[in-house]
């Protein structure tokens, strides 16, 4: 599907859950993925700041940083209605305890949400329930309790925290002068450089090692998030990324691991993720 650039742009870049390219990379993609990749669609969150906010157009990495975007606005109710199941709540006792009052409170809000795919980009969707969390549990957003320390010499702790987060990659030195450890890891290497939690690698989270409320990125082809990382012009790379938490994970009568449960937008919310997804994953257990 092609997209009408718009006159106007954010810095929401390409963390759209989609690309427009179509790659036949990995022959374990299956069919109804393929499928998916190349017809979703959603309804747009961000307005007025941006028109046409799509997940194939990736127009927007042109903003200045102090034009960065901070808060999101979800059309994710969150009355405490008892909508979670007996299944959700045995599958989230099997993770690993969780001693981070926001992670579980991100998982309690997305539990008992009544619209728990709201649409929309998968960026917007999991920084909102990110933000809302932590609002509710420490009285304010979480750029207030940013350290000093993120500051570069172009950039402020909360300009450099939000960059980090949607991966605006850009081949000058402007992304480069963010720590090459954190780049191209969205919200888990934002949150995790802000030491409010701690990086999850793809070994970590497939044996078990993920807590219920991590935030995850993760990327479709490795040679995307290579790119990234290193810093790419994003309209002509168009990569493919997805932006989600993580709920629990899905284990056979034996334990063993077959997938994880997220919450997203509704891309993929609807099914357990494997491993043969995506190449990249990157997550973060919050500590705050």
């Amino acid at each position: 599907m092609l997209l009408k650039k718009s006159s106007r742009y954010i810095v929401f870049i390409f963390l759209g859950c989609t690309s427009s390219k179509i790659k036949n990379k990995n022959p374990n993609i299956s069919s109804a993925d393929s499928k998916i990749i190349q017809t979703h669609n959603t309804t747009p969150l961000l307005k007025p700041i941006v028109e046409n906010y799509g997940f194939d157009d990736h127009s927007y990495i042109s903003l200045k940083p102090s034009e960065i975007s901070t808060t999101t606005s979800l059309k994710d109710s969150l009355t405490l209605k008892k909508t979670d199941t007996e299944e959700d709540k045995n599958a989230i006792a099997t993770n690993l305890p969780n001693n981070s009052p926001v992670a579980n409170k991100i998982v309690q809000n997305y539990l008992n949400s009544e619209i728990k795919e709201p649409g929309g980009h998968c960026l917007a969707v999991s920084k909102g329930r990110f933000e809302k969390a932590y609002k509710e549990v420490h009285g304010h957003l979480p750029y207030e309790d940013l350290p000093d320390s993120m500051a570069t010499n172009i950039y402020t702790p909360k300009q450099v925290f939000n960059l980090l987060y949607v991966t605006a990659s850009k081949p000058d030195e402007s992304w480069q002068s963010l720590p090459e450890r954190y780049r191209g890891k969205g919200n888990a290497g934002a949150i995790a450089y802000a030491g409010m939690g701690t990086l999850v690698d793809s070994t970590e989270i497939w044996s078990g090692k993920l807590k219920p409320g991590a935030l995850m990125q993760v990327w479709r082809y490795k040679e995307d998030y290579n790119e990234v990382t290193l810093g790419a012009d994003v309209k002509k790379l168009d990569p493919y990324g997805h932006s989600f938490i993580f709920i629990s994970y899905v284990r056979d009568d034996k334990g063993k691991i077959h997938g994880l449960k997220i919450a997203d937008q509704g891309f993929q919310s609807y099914r357990p993720l494997v491993p043969r997804d995506y190449d990249v994953w990157w997550a973060v257990n919050l500590s705050i």
